[in-house]
């Protein structure tokens, strides 16, 4: 999954990317408002973190803005206004969800576990896919009841799969949500990551749909 996160203070962002790559997130940081502004409206997030006291252009401004673009990612607002009417605009702006400063890291990654796993339309957390079961607020796979080991990247692609079971996630899409704006991809390397996952999970569990990319099914286990 991957994340926009909109701060200016670098080293709240830094520790707070740090976190959620840990957590297996692919992040992209925006240090303020205007590059925040272009990249929600031409890159691929899964959600956002913002903001609102942002340089060039403050945070309500960058998310109405998205709104009026049609940009309908999941957005988190994370900032030190805490009155009820910064909170009332916030929402009103387009908000999904609004933390205050200062917070706990952990509960960032709860909740944007949460408005992730609701923009794909899962009210439940844990969301099954034949034997393989996903716990989106935790982050966990199983396999048959058992732990399931994955590598940050398998994680990414695994994750983007089941909470889109059934339906083909384009391979584009899935390098998009996999990687950070940053990253170095090969041409072959989704391909690699589904291969792997397929020695862990069984191969009939992820087709491949020809020139398209890639679907999660329980319909031959």
């Amino acid at each position: 999954m991957r994340v926009l996160l909109v701060e200016d203070d670098a080293e709240l962002a830094a520790g707070v990317a740090a976190v959620l790559k840990r957590e297996n997130f692919a992040v992209d940081v925006a240090r303020n408002g205007e590059d925040a502004q272009h990249l929600g409206e031409t890159e691929s997030f899964d959600a956002a973190v913002l903001d609102l006291g942002l340089p060039k252009v403050d945070g309500i401004t960058v998310l109405k803005g998205w709104r009026k673009a049609g940009c309908k990612l999941p957005v988190l607002v994370l900032t030190a206004r805490d009155g009820w009417s910064d909170k009332v605009e916030g929402f009103k702006a387009g908000a999904d969800d609004y933390l205050t400063k200062p917070f706990r890291v952990e509960e960032v990654v709860l909740r944007l576990r949460a408005l992730i796993r609701r923009s794909e339309g899962h009210a439940e957390s844990r969301v099954s896919c034949g034997p393989l079961t996903f716990d989106a607020q935790l982050g966990t796979f199983e396999l048959d009841g058992l732990p399931l080991r994955l590598t940050g990247l398998e994680w990414r692609v695994l994750a983007c799969l089941t909470l889109r079971k059934e339906v083909v996630v384009e391979r584009a899409n899935l390098i998009e949500r996999v990687y950070d704006g940053d990253a170095e991809v090969d041409s072959n390397s989704v391909e690699v990551i589904v291969g792997r996952l397929r020695r862990k999970i069984g191969h009939d569990m992820i087709e491949t749909v020809r020139g398209r990319g890639y679907r999660l099914t329980a319909g031959a286990t």
